[in-house]
């Protein structure tokens, strides 16, 4: 087992994709209630800066550090550079992702292959740097951002869904290296719901109308706060709210079914019914300037999130109903094949 001590006061935090959204979110979060020393990590140095002065506006301390974390050289050397500014890293929190919407067949090899790089790589590369600095203090926690689209994937993401899976079984690998090791290094991935973020406003887009989150949506400042509440007390994994968990579990339970469901509902229910600009700046390979802020332009909805450890017993459910069901349709099956004589 992981212990279950929480970050020291005024703790040392690198937070990737901090200029916008979640990442921007965490970082004012981390500096308002434990005034926390960050490294911004993103490509904009200009939202960056903003950001900055935000932190410190709220009594935290952070140092800008604009990259792509798609170069893990990059991420290294400016892991070193917070560590010579502020002292050892005591989190260490991946959120930076770009996404492409649009059907597979539309998606380019050239798209297809940048997601990955900053999606997945950028995550594990991220995990890598923060291992070579916590493994030999056996000491630290690093904090992935994944999604409920980690376990269910819908249309019209695919890039961006197979990406979360592939970080989500890195982790996996890793989870197991560090109980083998006895290690002290924390590692806790908060699994996300909709969020109104400006992504929907600048990812690549090959769908005839605008992109919206697609269920129940949440505000970043409300998912900021779990993630540091996840970061003091790390556990395997974290579903955030109702929407999140009704995914994964209905995953588990009945995929084929999810697979119509979406088909029916996955596709409008991504867009709005404001038309797509063709041609329109977007953030796949560089940063949309002017854009970068906490909230997307989905209104002020405050749903209630809850923040849910998978506990044994919703794995026991989730896996017996699945046993449940592959017996019934085997036994289905049985009754429909004429048996030999």
């Amino acid at each position: 087992m992981y212990p279950t001590n929480g970050l020291p006061n005024s703790p040392v935090v690198c937070i990737t994709g901090a200029s916008a959204g979640v990442g921007r979110a965490t970082a004012l979060a981390f500096a308002a209630y434990r005034k926390a020393s960050i490294g911004l990590i993103a490509r904009s140095a200009d939202a960056l800066a903003e950001v900055k002065a935000e932190v410190e506006r709220l009594g935290g301390r952070a140092l800008v550090l604009p990259l792509d974390v798609a170069d893990p050289d990059a991420l290294d050397a400016a892991a070193d550079r917070v560590e010579e500014a502020f002292g050892p890293i005591d989190a260490w929190i991946n959120v930076a992702m770009v996404t492409v919407f649009g059907p597979v067949h539309a998606v380019t090899p050239k798209e297809l292959k940048r997601v990955t790089e900053v999606t997945y790589l950028g995550s594990a590369f991220g995990i890598q740097t923060a291992l070579r600095r916590m493994r030999p203090r056996n000491a630290g926690t690093i904090l992935q951002v994944g999604s409920a689209l980690a376990y269910r994937s819908i249309p019209l993401q695919s890039a961006y869904c197979a990406a979360k899976h592939a970080i989500t079984g890195f982790i996996d690998s890793l989870h197991s290296e560090l109980i083998h090791e006895d290690s002290g290094v924390r590692l806790t991935t908060v699994h996300l719901p909709a969020v109104n973020t400006p992504q929907f406003d600048w990812a690549r887009s090959h769908m005839p109308r605008r992109a919206r989150p697609m269920g129940t949506i949440f505000q970043p400042e409300d998912i900021a706060r779990a993630i540091l509440h996840a970061a003091e007390n790390p556990r395997r994994e974290y579903w955030l709210g109702w929407s999140a968990m009704q995914a994964i579990l209905g995953n588990s339970l009945a995929p084929a079914f999810a697979d119509r469901y979406l088909a029916n509902n996955a596709v409008d229910g991504q867009m709005t019914e404001e038309r797509e600009t063709p041609g329109r700046p977007d953030n796949l390979f560089h940063p949309v300037e002017g854009l970068h802020r906490t909230r997307g332009r989905f209104g002020l909805p405050h749903n209630s999130l809850r923040l849910e450890a998978p506990s044994a017993a919703a794995r026991g459910v989730a896996v017996a109903a699945g046993f449940l069901l592959v017996g019934g349709l085997g036994f289905a099956i049985s009754r429909m094949t004429p048996r030999l004589r």
